[in-house]
């Protein structure tokens, strides 16, 4: 829950709220080399790395390394929409993973986080505005 915390997606998330999230998550293991999202590809949802790093990749190219504490899919919970990179293990790798399907059913049970998603969404569309305009 404490790693959960720390995503800004769901920074402004009760301990409540968190819980639930935690509840929905199931761990996942991957081996070097194994691809853990492919550009292109539908997302299935979200991922918090536990253990391990991994490299994201963009049209061939590695464009930076996750390790502990860092996460993936983020839009994947939200519009099902394809992959915009691909994330590949470069070591054994731990992973906390949340479906959309999973996810959708926790916000029809807790609608107040489905608020303060919005809120944390808009706020991203607001900086990446200003940053447009400046």
């Amino acid at each position: 829950m404490n790693r959960l915390a720390e995503v800004p997606l769901f920074a402004g998330l009760s301990k409540k709220e968190l819980g639930a999230i935690a509840g929905a998550a199931k761990e996942v293991s991957h081996g070097p080399g194994d691809f853990l999202a492919k550009q292109g590809d539908a997302g299935v949802g979200f991922f918090l790395i536990v253990e391990g790093t991994a490299r994201v990749v963009v049209g061939g190219r590695t464009r930076r390394r996750l390790g502990p504490g860092d996460t993936f899919g983020e839009i994947a919970l939200l519009d099902n929409g394809p992959r915009t990179a691909s994330v590949i293990a470069e070591t054994p790798v731990r992973l906390l993973g949340v479906t959309a399907w999973a996810f959708r059913s926790l916000l029809a049970q807790h609608p107040s986080i489905t608020l303060k998603l919005l809120e944390e969404v808009a706020g991203r569309l607001r900086t990446a505005s200003t940053s447009i305009t400046a």
